[in-house]
């Protein structure tokens, strides 16, 4: 596997990542059984990827990058699906965290 395919495995493990996020939120705590499988089933895509992904990044690496890129996603369909505050604190404190993905990302190829 080439590093870009793997990089592609990446960002779609953390998309997983922020399905299953938004399906968990969309469960109402497990009483709705439709997004708590879909959140189940997202979770498991998620990991799987990431473990594909795995295969040929550092793992502090991948994981770092996966879990930041579920955390910026997370807090993107938290502002505009759930109508959650979007302060300029959490945009810098966002920009901060996708700066230290971009800081793993270079690092990677340097």
């Amino acid at each position: 596997m080439s590093s870009g395919a793997a990089w592609a495995l990446l960002l779609a493990a953390s998309l997983a990542e922020v399905v299953m996020a938004s399906a968990l939120k969309a469960s109402a705590g497990w009483t709705r059984v439709g997004p708590s499988v879909a959140g189940i089933i997202a979770a498991a895509v998620s990991v799987l990827l990431l473990t594909l992904a795995l295969r040929r990044l550092p793992v502090g690496v991948g994981y770092a990058v996966w879990t930041a890129l579920g955390t910026a996603g997370v807090l993107a369909v938290g502002v505009a699906a759930y109508g959650e505050a979007l302060t300029g604190w959490k945009m810098f404190y966002v920009a901060l965290i996708l700066a230290g993905v971009l800081g793993l990302r270079l690092q990677i190829t340097a």
